[in-house]
């Protein structure tokens, strides 16, 4: 190998980078970082961050879009084990919660503040709220959940979660985003439990 030229960095290194990144994120924000500040953080070289993407904005999208990837995963696992219909909602938004919860104030901050990354989040709220309706339609169909109309609760919720990402609900509660899906999967698993005769 010549004199002062690197090794390749592997790929394995850049997935490493990218989970490193989005605790990094979650932890402090990142429309504050540069690439050079990530990399000193991070103890890496620049160019081994562009194993991630290709700029600072590309990182960014990579690391948040990844975040909600990895968050999904975990709460349809929870979810999936969940074998009762009737719970698997409060199991839902219980798990969407605890996803959260490790984001800083300045993570959603800057998730606001930056459009990008709030359309990721909005999306992935979309998602969700899609999510909680075929939820809900299961549970009902099953007989677990009380007969209500699935759609109606699934724009409900849409709209709570809508409300959060905008930030609306810390606003007029004081609630972190975790805290307040953690109330809403109580109000809502806790309204649609059938009613005993």
């Amino acid at each position: 190998m010549a004199a002062g030229r690197s090794s390749p960095v592997s790929p394995s290194r850049g997935v490493e980078l990218l989970d490193a990144l989005i605790d990094l994120y979650l932890r402090d924000g990142f429309l504050a970082f540069g690439v050079g500040e990530l990399a000193a953080e991070l103890h890496c070289s620049r160019s081994s961050l562009y194993l991630v993407a290709s700029s600072k904005e590309q990182i960014i999208l990579t690391a948040v879009r990844r975040y909600f990837q990895r968050a999904a995963e975990r709460i349809e696992t929870r979810v999936e084990a969940q074998s009762h219909p009737g719970l698997r909602l409060q199991a839902y938004l219980a798990a969407v919660a605890d996803e959260l919860a490790p984001a800083s104030e300045q993570f959603y901050a800057d998730l606001a503040e930056y459009p990008p990354a709030r359309d990721l989040y909005l999306e992935n709220t979309r998602r969700a709220a899609q999510r909680v309706q075929d939820i809900v339609a299961t549970g009902v169909a099953a007989g677990t959940l009380r007969s209500v109309n699935a759609r109606f609760v699934g724009a409900a919720v849409a709209e709570v979660m809508a409300a959060i990402q905008a930030g609306r609900i810390e606003a007029a509660t004081g609630l972190t985003d975790a805290a307040a899906y953690a109330a809403l999967a109580d109000l809502v698993g806790t309204g649609l439990v059938p009613v005993d005769d």
